[in-house]
């Protein structure tokens, strides 16, 4: 999303830092394109006037003015008003209460409210709490049965709602059936319109009135740009949110609705959707966007991706097997799996520091297919051939191509990768093996 605001504010600061020592005027014709940059981000005229007040004022302090590394300094300065501008620091899902707690899902149609409801009962689920789907939408039938089946497939209980009810009266008794269940989260999925109307705010208003949520989350999406932060004004003014959740931050909008929100209506955004699979919300962390945006990466959310989807007890038994160099292609295609459910390669390589701003790494784009069609070979191999590789020969080859839909070449192209790997594991335990993370393969 943030690709091109990343690009322009890139090539600002490596202007600023080829200047050696900055001058008032230097620093000026800087922040005149940091302004545009984010302008053409579609971050609101108000923001950026402040923001840029706000760093001229610290960039022409003895902060930079007296420092060795000036150009740095104003990134510096740069990163920690952007982290401040989206909220400082990550707030996290309201659940105070008696239980079971309520937390009700606002927004416009087609936003992804009922998609959310849906991420927000797995994540609730990872953190230990029992949650309970309340489809309240009863002008939209799509929508109940969509949370019907969203509930099916998790295996969470689903409120059973219908079109001829009162949207209070399902989340009153949605209540009482939560508390039967043993369910100590509710989820309401709120109708919506294709505007904001006065009988939209009427429903949500007598919804909050009644079952009094510990937490008011509207859903917008991001690629509605400036339209989202009308939005969240809007519904914040009637309901007083806590919060928002922005989906579609994968897609290709410029970004602004992300930078602008906290400003505009003084709620945090608490979390971004991040794909279409069910597990893809993130909590949003204001520092780790800003870093993001800055080509500066985004460690600590990969290691929490990683902590997600990595079994200690395999990565242990990987750990021994790399010290000896005895990594298998069963334990190649077991590590591949696990670094694609941290999400897709490109993303990933976005969040290691200084690869997303490097030329070579711009457009790479991993094909999924690619991967798939690795795993589909070494599934076709025997055990045998899948820990012992120099024994797969040309008939061997051949059988493996057709069982897995491939070619020859595509299996002495797999095997080639891996050997280069295996050369490379044996010079990292020649000089030792401190560079490796536990349980990850170092590519």
């Amino acid at each position: 999303m943030f690709d091109n605001l990343s690009d322009r504010l890139n090539a600002i600061f490596k202007k600023l830092k080829g200047h050696g020592k900055l001058t008032e005027k230097n620093i000026e014709e800087g922040l005149k394109e940091v302004r545009m940059a984010l302008l053409e981000a579609d971050v609101h005229y108000k923001v950026v006037k402040q923001f840029i007040v706000d760093i001229k004022e610290r960039a022409l302090g003895q902060e930079v003015m007296a420092s060795l590394t000036p150009g740095q300094q104003v990134i510096k300065i740069v990163n920690d008003q952007l982290t401040a501008l989206m909220g400082g620091a990550n707030v996290d899902l309201n659940l105070s209460g008696p239980v079971p707690v309520s937390v009700m899902l606002v927004g416009l149609q087609g936003s992804g409210k009922t998609t959310t409801a849906g991420k927000l009962a797995v994540l609730m689920r990872k953190r230990g709490r029992k949650p309970y789907l309340v489809p309240a939408d009863v002008y939209r039938p799509a929508a109940i049965d969509q949370l019907i089946k969203l509930g099916e497939q998790l295996t969470i209980p689903v409120f059973p709602s219908s079109v001829d009810m009162d949207p209070v009266q399902i989340c009153q008794e949605a209540k009482a059936a939560a508390h039967r269940n043993g369910c100590d989260v509710l989820l309401l999925d709120t109708a919506g319109r294709l505007h904001v109307d006065d009988e939209l705010m009427a429903e949500v208003c007598r919804i909050k009135d009644t079952v009094i949520p510990s937490d008011i989350l509207l859903v917008a999406d991001a690629m509605t740009g400036q339209d989202a932060v009308n939005i969240a004004k809007s519904f914040n003014d009637a309901l007083d949110i806590g919060g928002v959740v922005l989906t579609k931050m994968d897609g290709d909008a410029r970004g602004g609705a992300a930078i602008s929100i906290k400003s505009i209506t003084d709620k945090p955004i608490k979390f971004i959707g991040v794909g279409e699979k069910l597990g893809q919300l993130e909590p949003f962390h204001p520092d780790r966007m800003a870093s993001r945006i800055l080509g500066m990466g985004d460690v600590l959310t990969m290691i929490e991706k990683a902590q997600e989807v990595v079994d200690e007890k395999k990565a242990a038994e990987l750990e021994k097997k790399l010290r000896k160099s005895e990594f298998t292609l069963e334990d190649f295609r077991d590590q591949m799996l696990q670094i694609r459910k941290m999400g897709s390669f490109s993303d990933l390589i976005k969040m290691i520091p200084g690869m997303g701003s490097m030329k070579q790494m711009k457009n790479l784009e991993v094909d999924e297919k690619e991967l798939v069609k690795i795993e589909a070979i070494i599934n076709s191999m025997t055990p045998q051939e899948r820990r012992q590789h120099t024994i797969i020969k040309g008939s061997r080859r051949k059988r493996i191509a057709k069982g897995s839909g491939t070619s020859v070449q595509d299996i002495n192209k797999l095997l080639k990768s891996y050997t280069q790997i295996q050369k490379m594991l044996k010079q990292i335990n020649k000089s030792g093996m401190r560079g490796l993370g536990r349980g990850m393969l170092p590519f």
